[in-house]
Order: structure tokens, then C-alpha cells, then sequence
């Protein structure tokens, strides 16, 4: 995998300060996207464990409320694997900063389906995530005045609820959350 631009003291990509990883490679091709140049998977530089060492440092400060996942799109079969060394050590090392992640693909009807790539390591993706920002951007459907959305056809999901309710449930406030998104 490669990826983008590293970001760092983030405030436009989540709640709070935090540090962005923008993935390179993506299929979507949505019309109007503001991150074109990431559709290519040879785009960047290699995400080594160089890169996840220095992303586990910028998450170190207590001021740092997470990570935010973007792209290109963290969910591609082949961005998968890497991502979730990368989640696995923070959840590890810093199990109280939150992880969301932005995907082009439903959560419902294309994730959860299994068909994007190794269903174990999409499982256990899942398992890290706070929130997703679900959907393709629909530049007929822009709306600037959306809280960490593009178009109105995105959906900001509480992944662990949903995981255990077995349906879709959105998030609706980061105020006082549990998983530290306030």
C-alpha cells in the first residue's frame, strides 16, 4: 500500500485535533472528488513500518484525540491489510484514542457483504473503528454545511452499536462519547 500525506494536528477530518492518513488507490472515481490524485495505488510513498512508527508518534500527545482514515479509499481489498497492523497497535498501545474512517462503499450493503477482499481482516478492520463516514461523494448532493461530510447521502455511523446490534445505526454526537470523540 501507499498513501498520500500524513497529517498531523488535524482539526477538518473528526472531532478534536487529529492525525490523518490519506491512503492512496481508489476505485470510486467519484465526480467532483477533492482528493484526485490519491485514485492512484502507486500515488505516494510505501506505508512501511517506518510510517506506522511515525503515525504511533504523532498519535502519542494527550491533546490528540485519534486517528482519521481517508483516501484514495482505506477500504480497497488491497489497503486492508495494512491499515489494520496500523489499528492494531494503537488499540495496543493507546486504547483510548479513537479511530474514524472515511469509505465510498456502504457499510451495510458492501462491507459487511464480504466481498472486499480477506472477510477476516475486514472483520477485524471493523473491530477498531468508532466511526464511518459511509457513502460515495455525490457532487449533485454537496452540501458544505455537513459535519464531516461531503454530500448528504453520507452516513456517519456508530460502528461498535452497529457490529452489535446487527443494523445500521447512526452516530449522532460526539458529546460525552464513551470511545473519547467529544
Amino acid at each position: 500500500m501507499n498513501y498520500a500525506e500524513i497529517k498531523n494536528c488535524d482539526i477538518a477530518n473528526g472531532p478534536g485535533v487529529r492525525v490523518s492518513l490519506f491512503v492512496s488507490g481508489c476505485t470510486h472515481h467519484c465526480k467532483g472528488c477533492f482528493n484526485e490524485v490519491a485514485w492512484d495505488f502507486a500515488y505516494g510513498q510505501p506505508f512501511t513500518g517506518e510510517t506506522i512508527s511515525k503515525i504511533l508518534d504523532m498519535l502519542r500527545p494527550d491533546y490528540i484525540r485519534g486517528l482519521t482514515l481517508l483516501g484514495g479509499e482505506p477500504f480497497e481489498p488491497q489497503n486492508q491489510a495494512p491499515i489494520v497492523e496500523l489499528l492494531r497497535r494503537i488499540k495496543a498501545e493507546m486504547p483510548e484514542k479513537s479511530i474514524l474512517a472515511f469509505s465510498g462503499y456502504l457499510f451495510d450493503r458492501d462491507i459487511l457483504s464480504g466481498k472486499l477482499g480477506d472477510w477476516e481482516t475486514t472483520r477485524e478492520y471493523l473491530s477498531y473503528l468508532d466511526v464511518l463516514v459511509d457513502g460515495p461523494f455525490v457532487e449533485e448532493k454537496k452540501n458544505i454545511s455537513l459535519r464531516f461530510r461531503g454530500s448528504e447521502n453520507q452516513r456517519l455511523i456508530d460502528v461498535p452499536s452497529s457490529l452489535a446490534s446487527g443494523t445500521v445505526v447512526l452516530w449522532q454526537d460526539w458529546q460525552g462519547d464513551r470511545r473519547g470523540m467529544q
